[in-house]
Formats: C-alpha cells, sequence, structure tokens
C-alpha cells in the first residue's frame, strides 16, 4: 500500500479465538507508547493490544486482564450487566467470573484502528453455554502508555423490555455532547 495507513480492517483468520497467538499473562502488557508519530506502528500497537487483551480475557486470568488498562479506566456495558467495572482489577473480575460460570470465549470478527485519535473499534462475537453474542466495542487508549482508558460495550441483542432510555450504564453521555433528547 502506498497510502498513509489510517484504518485497518482485519478478519480474524488464525486458530486462537483472540488472533494472538501467545500465551498472555499479567506480566506480558505494560503498555507501548503510542505517540510515536508512525501512524501504521501505532495502528498495529493498537490491534496487537486488543488481540493479546482479548486473548488474556479468553483465559480468565485477572491480573492478566488488568494489566491493558490505566488504573481508571471505565468498561462501559449496557444496562442489565451489573454496571460498568472500574479500575483494571475490577474489569479483570468481571471477565474472570464471565469465563467461570459460562465458559465465556470470544473471537475478533474485524478490528479499525484511528492511530490520530488513538481510538479503535471492533466487532465480536461470544459464545457461552448453550447461546451466542454478537457485539461492538469502542476503545480508547492512552497515548503515553499504550493502555487502554475506556470501553464502550455495545450488545447486539434486544433491549430491556421495561427500559425508557437505551444506552449504556453510567457512561456521561451529556458531559460529551451527546444528543439528549428522546
Amino acid at each position: 500500500m502506498n497510502e498513509p495507513y489510517r484504518w485497518r480492517i482485519a478478519p480474524i483468520a488464525q486458530a486462537d479465538d483472540s488472533g494472538y497467538s501467545g500465551t498472555v499473562t499479567s506480566a506480558d502488557w505494560g503498555g507501548g507508547l503510542l505517540s510515536t508519530g508512525d501512524e501504521t506502528d501505532v495502528a498495529q500497537r493498537m490491534e496487537q493490544a486488543i488481540r493479546r487483551y482479548y486473548a488474556a480475557c479468553n483465559s480468565g486470568d485477572v491480573e492478566a486482564v488488568a494489566a491493558f488498562f490505566t488504573p481508571g479506566a471505565v468498561h462501559y456495558v449496557p444496562p442489565g450487566y451489573g454496571g460498568s467495572p472500574r479500575g483494571g482489577r475490577a474489569i479483570g473480575e468481571v471477565i474472570a467470573r464471565l469465563v467461570q460460570a459460562t465458559a465465556s470465549r470470544w473471537s475478533i470478527d474485524q478490528v479499525v484502528c484511528d492511530p490520530g485519535s488513538n481510538r479503535a473499534v471492533i466487532e465480536w462475537t461470544a459464545r457461552r453455554t448453550g447461546a451466542l453474542a454478537r457485539g461492538t466495542e469502542w476503545y480508547e487508549f492512552d497515548p503515553g502508555t499504550g493502555l487502554i482508558t475506556e470501553i464502550r460495550a455495545y450488545l447486539a441483542s434486544p433491549p430491556a423490555a421495561d427500559a425508557s432510555r437505551l444506552e449504556l450504564e453510567g457512561f456521561p453521555y451529556a458531559e460529551r455532547g451527546y444528543t439528549m433528547d428522546s
């Protein structure tokens, strides 16, 4: 490709669902600077971080998952999932409980990275005991460390029947300038 690298869509074609072929432990990921100025390098680091994060999720290892997040990171989820965990350890504990309770295993179907904004979005598939779910996640990275500061999970599932607002639980929509009219 001779054009500047800006977006990347990468379908999974490897044996491990995450697209990462190594074993992930909590010591494997300490982040990585995203502010190198080389967009190709930044996009590759972002994608690698997401794939390694998913490998950590599939392992069910709390510390391995926690290692991908800044201390104040938040993982926003839709209502009905027990609230949006804050901090890497809390996020790792939620993931570990899902793996243990439901044999959850995630695959990354597509990845799109925007190195200019340190943001990425993925489509994923989750398989659980007796169920399959699909969704997307929006990622924001700290450019200084390469660690995840925020994930917003959107699920392709029916909304809660009694909900008057169908949005992520705890996400600061008004503060970030989102439309608030119903």
